[in-house]
C-alpha cells in the first residue's frame, strides 16, 4: 500500500519508495499534526496577526523540542507555508556571517564515533579547512539533515530489513558543496535584509518564499529535509532523503505548480539518480527552502556561541548581541508543553496504523512496501452473483477511471504523473494516461 486517505481519520498516509512513511492530518481550520516516523513529526497551529493567518509549528523528535514561524501564502494557484525567522540577528553578525575569514581555519566536528558519520562517511566529508562561515555553516547543515537522514533509514530497516545501499563513488563532491555554501551565503544576505524591519513589521512573503527564487534567474541549490517521492524527466518514479542536493532550472512556466531541479547528489538504492531532471511540486519544493533557512539559522546560534573557540576566529563586539525575536514570534500564542505535541504525534502514528489495519480488512499492518497486495475484490458471501467489477486498463484517461470508480480517496500530483488511490488500488497516470494499475 503506497499510500491512501482515511476520510474517517482525515489522515492521508503514504509510504515513501524508501521504506519510511508520511502522516498528514489536516483540519479546516489549517492545524496540522505530520508524523515522519515513531516519535517525530510536528504539530502546526494558526494564528491571526494584523489580519494574516501565520502559524506555530512545534517540532518533536529524537528527544528535541523546538519552534517555527510559518506564512499562509497563495502561489501559482496553491497556498504554501514558508518559513520566517523566530528573531534576528544585528547587522554586525550577519556581516561577519556572511564574509571570508581572513585566513582558513580547523574545527573539529567530534562526530567521530557516531552511527550516521559512519554510515555516510563514504558519501559525506567535511571540509578540512574553513575559508568563511558559509562554509562552516554548509558542514552543519549537512550534518543535521543527514542525522535525520539516518534516523529515517533506521525505521525503515525495522520495516524492511536493511539500510539501503550508498551510491558507489557518489557523494558530496568539493564542488557541490561550494555550491551549497553559495546558497548559503545568499539565504544570509536575504534575512540580513528581512532583519531591517522583521523586528517591527509583517515579513514579506513574495521576497522571503520561493517566488523570489523561481523569480530571479539563478540557479539555487536546495536540501531535502524529509524523504521525498519525486517523478524524473523519463516518467520514473525515484526517492528523495535528508540531505540530497538539487539545482532549480530557472525559467520554465510562470504559472507551473511543480518546477524541474537537477539532482547534484543522491544516495543511491531508490534514490535518484545523480544528474536526473525531477519534478517538485511547489508546496514540495517551499519545504525544502524552510528546511533550509531553519537549520541554517540554529547553526548561526551554534555559530555565535562558538565564535573565538576551537580555533574559530573571534566575531567583533557587534555580531555578540543576542538575537531579538521578531513582531511574529512576539505576537504568537505561547507554545503548548511538549508532553502534548509529543502525544499528538504519536496518536496520529497510532491511528494511521489502525487505518491501515482497517484498509486491508483487518489484516495486519503491512512491514514492507513490498508486501503482497490483499485481492482487491472478494466473493459475495451468499445471495445473487456479484456482477463483474470495471476493469481498469492501461491506456485509460482520468474521466475513463473516475467514470467507472468515481471519485479516487485522493490524488499525489507530481507534475506529469498523477496517483488516485481508491481503497485497495493505486492507479499511476502520466501525460492523462493509465500507465500502472496495482
Amino acid at each position: 500500500m503506497a499510500g491512501f486517505h482515511d476520510p474517517h481519520r482525515g489522515i492521508d498516509v503514504h509510504h515513501n519508495l524508501g521504506g519510511g512513511r508520511t502522516i498528514n492530518h489536516e483540519r479546516p481550520d489549517h492545524s496540522r499534526v505530520v508524523s515522519y516516523g515513531r516519535g517525530r513529526g510536528f504539530v502546526q497551529r494558526p494564528y491571526s496577526f494584523h489580519g494574516h493567518e501565520y502559524a506555530r509549528r512545534d517540532f518533536y523528535g529524537h528527544g528535541g523540542f523546538h519552534h517555527g514561524f510559518y506564512g499562509r501564502y497563495y502561489y501559482r494557484g496553491m497556498y504554501i507555508n514558508p518559513y520566517f525567522p523566530r528573531a534576528y540577528f544585528g547587522i554586525g553578525f550577519y556581516g561577519w556571517a556572511y564574509n571570508p575569514w581572513a585566513y582558513p581555519v580547523g574545527w573539529g566536528w567530534g562526530w567521530g564515533g557516531a552511527p550516521w558519520y559512519g554510515y555516510y562517511g563514504p558519501w559525506f566529508s567535511p571540509y578540512p579547512m574553513y575559508a568563511g562561515p558559509a562554509f562552516w555553516l554548509t558542514d552543519y547543515m549537512i550534518a543535521a539533515s543527514l542525522q535525520e537522514a539516518y534516523q529515517a533509514r533506521a525505521e525503515a530497516q525495522a520495516e524492511a530489513g536493511g539500510f539501503p545501499p550508498l551510491e558507489a563513488g557518489g557523494g558530496l563532491s568539493p564542488e557541490v558543496k561550494d555550491q551549497i555554501a553559495e546558497e548559503v551565503k545568499r539565504q544570509i544576505a536575504l534575512e540580513n535584509a528581512e532583519a531591517q524591519t522583521g523586528r517591527t513589521q509583517e515579513p514579506n512573503a513574495a521576497s522571503s518564499s520561493i517566488e523570489r527564487a523561481l523569480t530571479d534567474g539563478i540557479k539555487h541549490v536546495f536540501i531535502a529535509g524529509q524523504n521525498l517521492d519525486v517523478v524524473d524527466s523519463n516518467g520514473n518514479e525515484c526517492a528523495l532523503s535528508e540531505g540530497d542536493a538539487l539545482q532549480l532550472i530557472p525559467g520554465g512556466d510562470p504559472n507551473a505548480t511543480a518546477v524541474n531541479l537537477t539532482v547534484l547528489a543522491g544516495k543511491g538504492g531508490h534514490e535518484c539518480r545523480r544528474g536526473s531532471v525531477v519534478a517538485v511540486n511547489l508546496p514540495d519544493l517551499q519545504e525544502m527552502q524552510n528546511h533550509m533557512r531553519e537549520t541554517i539559522d540554529a547553526g548561526m546560534l551554534e555559530l555565535q556561541k562558538k565564535q573565538g573557540t576551537g580555533g574559530l576566529p573571534p566575531a567583533p563586539a557587534s555580531a555578540l548581541a543576542p538575537p531579538n525575536e521578531s513582531v511574529l514570534a512576539l505576537n504568537a500564542p505561547p507554545p503548548p508543553p511538549e508532553s502534548e505535541v509529543a502525544s499528538q504525534i504519536q496518536q496520529e502514528y497510532s491511528s494511521a496504523d489502525q487505518a491501515e489495519r482497517e484498509a486491508l480488512g483487518g489484516a495486519p499492518a503491512p512491514t514492507s512496501s513490498l508486501s503482497p497486495a490483499p485481492p482487491m475484490y472478494s466473493a459475495p458471501m451468499g445471495g445473487a452473483p456479484m456482477s463483474a467489477p470495471p476493469t481498469v486498463t492501461i491506456g485509460q484517461t482520468p474521466a475513463q477511471v473516475t467514470g467507472m470508480l468515481g471519485r479516487p480517496n485522493s490524488i499525489t500530483d507530481l507534475g506529469i504523473k498523477k496517483i488516485y488511490f481508491y481503497p485497495q488500488m493505486k492507479i499511476t497516470f502520466i501525460g492523462d494516461r493509465v500507465t500502472d494499475v496495482n
